[in-house]
């Protein structure tokens, strides 16, 4: 097993996290954001987005070889921020600059509390790996002191 092992796997977590926040951050800026493209002679609402996480892949061999020597986990890797396939919502507003004849306004697909949610999840994950990452060092710090005795 790596010395460095347990730094990597909370590094990579550490990362996923972030980027978690990033996204999150982005769709709750954008939850009233009526116009991002223009599309077949119409403006689309804002879009919200979600981070897809998965195990940082690696060769057969690489996976037998830690499963001989006890190595259980590798950390974590984005490998996209994908579209929420949840539908706009219709939101009458007659005052709107972008209502339709009857009123209507094509709002994101963004949930405020479900923003808020993830938001306090991915922040509880990534104090978790840091905490993680915390207990790591002092046990390297413990096996170099007392090593040099």
């Amino acid at each position: 097993m790596k010395l460095t092992s347990a730094f990597d796997i909370s590094t990579s977590a550490l990362t996923a996290q972030r980027m978690r926040m990033d996204v999150i951050s982005s769709n709750i800026a954008n939850a009233e954001t009526t116009r991002t493209r223009f599309v077949n002679g119409r403006w689309e609402p804002y879009t919200r987005k979600m981070v897809a996480l998965e195990p940082q892949a690696k060769p057969f061999a690489q996976h037998l070889q830690s499963a001989m020597s006890g190595v259980s986990g590798e950390g974590v890797k984005v490998t996209s921020i994908v579209n929420d396939p949840t539908p706009h919502k219709l939101v009458f507003n007659p005052s709107h600059p972008d209502a339709n004849e009857e009123g209507y306004v094509l709002m994101p697909n963004v949930d405020i509390l479900k923003e808020m949610v993830d938001m306090i999840s991915a922040t509880r994950s990534y104090e978790a790996n840091v905490t993680a990452l915390n207990a790591s060092k002092a046990m390297v710090m413990k096996a170099l002191e007392l090593g040099g005795r």
